[in-house]
């Protein structure tokens, strides 16, 4: 599965593709595959997507040639799309409100809805999700950080419990987590345990979600202090909240212990905004009046750094944490 945005990673095969397109004006797809080194009916089947998706066209008929459309033109769209895909969500979560508010109404209850009231007993029920999880536990977690002051402790002891018991945690956290003083720390000695996490700019909801069995919405309560939790249990509103979890990691970059604390100076900034511009390492080498081994080394630095596993990823953690 691909969102449309590998399109601009070099390190993707559409990527590499659309970059000889557009550097090959009117190339056939023989020429392409041998630039690219690869077989001439998996570069014409690339081809035919991007075709579909309006990023490149035929130029004739057989034998067929190609043509990219401009780079700023499918930024464009991608940037569009991607406004839509937020939108879908904000939806979804003004749906999950408007049902919460419903289940006020009827004493708690609406079908496979129930309401928990109160931190304690908030945590409690987040806490039990993840004992009776046996395969993963997925979460997103976001600011207000609420609980006692043993909650981090407490909850990082049940984690690695449940981790060592072979259950998988798959958590997005909110951006700010890398600069809050409790929950950035905590964040760190996670992923060193193991937990695959990502980061996304401003998730809709507070949510965890233990197996196909149970989620838990957690929300502040409107008219006392405290929180207020929705437990789904099977249903198509659960499967309707799996969706929009998953379709959040799609949209979520990789984090890693080694990016929490990482600092940035002036050289650095400039690499990475060469690298989010598409230059290569010999490229930015020549910019910057640096070797090349010492550009090398530093974009894999900071692609480490910034927990990507792509030069587009880090670019795009990058521009989420303000440094570009």
């Amino acid at each position: 599965m691909h969102n449309g945005l590998d399109v601009l990673d070099p390190d993707s095969r559409r990527g590499r593709i659309y970059r000889l397109l557009i550097s090959h004006p009117g190339a056939p797809a023989r020429l392409l595959a041998a630039q690219a080194g690869l077989s001439e009916a998996v570069v014409l089947a690339v081809l035919e997507e991007l075709a579909a998706e309006g990023i490149a066209v035929t130029t004739g008929p057989e034998p067929r040639c190609w043509e990219a459309l401009s780079p700023l033109q499918v930024v464009e769209t991608l940037l569009q799309r991607e406004a839509a895909r937020q939108a879908e969500l904000r939806r979804t979560g003004a749906e999950l409100e408007r049902l919460y508010r419903f289940a006020r109404r009827d004493a708690g209850h609406y079908g496979a809805l129930e309401v928990v009231q109160g931190n304690a007993q908030v945590l409690t029920v987040v806490r039990r999700l993840q004992t009776a999880a046996r395969r993963q536990v997925r979460v997103i977690d976001m600011p207000p950080y609420s609980g006692p002051p043993d909650h981090y402790p407490v909850q990082e002891t049940l984690q690695r419990e449940r981790m060592a018991a072979g259950v998988v945690y798959r958590v997005i956290y909110h951006g700010s987590a890398f600069d809050d003083p409790i929950a950035g720390p905590n964040m760190a000695r996670m992923i060193e345990a193991g937990e695959q996490a990502r980061t996304l700019h401003e998730p809709p909801m507070k949510l965890a979600l233990g197996d196909d069995d149970l989620a838990v919405i957690t929300l502040a309560a409107d008219d006392r202090p405290g929180a207020i939790a929705l437990l789904i249990h099977p249903s198509s509103l659960f499967r309707a909240l799996s969706n929009v979890f998953e379709t959040l990691w799609n949209l979520a970059v990789p984090a890693s212990a080694a990016g929490v604390d990482t600092r940035i100076d002036a050289r650095d900034r400039q690499i990475l905004t060469l690298m989010a511009s598409g230059a290569t390492d010999d490229a930015i080498a020549r910019r910057l009046g640096l070797g090349r081994r010492t550009v090398v080394r530093r974009v894999s630095a900071l692609v480490s750094g910034l927990g990507a596993t792509t030069r587009f990823q880090a670019g795009v953690q990058a521009a989420r944490r303000g440094w570009l």
